[in-house]
């Protein structure tokens, strides 16, 4: 399927995405992204149908091609002072503040978003399949959140993160059992399912 160039009609339009809310351990990262209207790229689709070297390739190509494009971490430690959805629409407000020129609508994957400044926004359910700055966006997010798991895997190796990024897999909920919790898990999540039944 072909992913749309722009939603609103206005030529400075910017999508925005992030990836991380479901993980255990690591920064929810997101992206903003304005591309031009003639920007094309043979695999360019929602990031979680591509594979993780088609995604390393596109990054720098996103990048080289975006009239402008912006990329913040919320790290664990605000996950859980403000809570997931909000540090997903932050952190998406933090990097359409890096654009420049500042878009003039906003497209948003999801459902749930905040306006931000007086730009119009539309949110999109599964807007990264079918929108390509969206899309574009999502690519930037979830490379550059890898690229951060891969790193503090180097300090972590127990909990496997170059290979789950943070998420909750078997292997690294096992992990939390047998080594306990490191300073980049989320301490607001329920990391293991038996938490439900401790007396707190």
């Amino acid at each position: 399927m072909m992913l749309e160039n722009n939603y609103s009609g206005q030529i400075l339009e910017a999508g925005t995405d992030e990836a991380g809310r479901g993980c255990l351990s690591g920064p929810v990262v997101a992206a903003a992204v304005i591309l031009p209207e003639t920007f094309e790229h043979p695999f360019l689709n929602d990031s979680k149908q591509l594979t993780e070297k088609q995604r390393k390739e596109l990054r720098p190509f996103i990048e080289e091609n975006a009239l402008c494009y912006g990329v913040s971490f919320i790290d664990q430690e605000e996950v859980d002072k403000i809570n997931v959805l909000q540090a997903s629409i932050t952190g998406m407000h933090r990097s359409i503040a890096q654009l420049n020129p500042q878009p003039e609508f906003i497209i948003v994957d999801g459902n749930k978003f905040k306006p931000y400044q007086k730009i119009p926004h539309q949110t999109i359910v599964k807007g990264d399949a079918k929108y390509l700055s969206i899309a574009a966006a999502s690519v930037l997010a979830k490379t550059y959140r890898d690229e951060f798991m891969e790193k503090i895997h180097q300090e972590f190796p127990m909990y496997n993160w170059k290979k789950n990024k943070g998420y909750p897999t078997k292997e690294h909920r096992e992990a939390i059992r047998e080594f306990g919790i490191t300073k980049y898990h989320r301490k607001s999540f329920k990391l293991l399912p038996e938490q439900l039944k401790l007396a707190l």
